[in-house]
């Protein structure tokens, strides 16, 4: 038996960005809570050379709107990386749901086979069989920038635990 690629994308996607809004309404109330600034928790980093929690959040959500739109061969949506509160972020991870959502299954189909180039006409051009790109570029980035966001929060105190990392499945 084989697995689609959208099978193998959208609910994946789906899944880790729900958990992701979690933990975000989470770490709200924790800031809240505790008496701590919520733009604080936006620049927490593990270390100096690292992207705050913030581009963290972000580039996730790049990471599945941009593989999403790839394997279905649409449009990638630009979005603008203005947010400021752990509210607006949660809007784009919702808006990231809604677009990865949005995509049939059908429009996925051959999407193993096609060609899919990043940053392309660039010296980091880098050309993938779409099964490829998910498998070994697009899910890989993506998890890890969850996980890091996931840890960012852990690292601060949040009392999370795998079972919000999961979310729901």
């Amino acid at each position: 038996m084989t697995i689609s690629m959208h099978a193998a994308s959208v609910p994946v996607f789906k899944q880790m960005l729900g958990s992701l809004v979690s933990i975000l309404e989470k770490a709200e109330t924790y800031a809240e809570e505790r008496k701590i600034d919520p733009a604080v928790l936006l620049q927490l980093r593990l270390f100096p050379d690292m992207f705050p929690l913030v581009r963290q959040v972000q580039i996730a959500c790049d990471f599945a709107k941009g593989v999403t739109a790839r394997l279905a061969d649409a449009e990638v949506p630009a979005y603008d990386d203005t947010e400021q509160t752990i509210e607006q972020l949660k809007v784009r991870v919702e808006r990231t749901i809604a677009f990865v959502d949005s995509f049939d299954a059908s429009r996925f189909e051959g999407a193993e086979e096609r060609e899919i180039v990043t940053r392309p006409g660039t010296p980091k051009e880098r050309r993938f069989s779409g099964q490829d790109y998910l498998l070994t570029y697009g899910l890989p980035q993506f998890f890890f920038h969850v996980t890091t966001a996931y840890a960012l929060l852990r690292h601060s105190g949040l009392g999370i635990g795998k079972r919000d990392y999961m979310g729901a499945y």
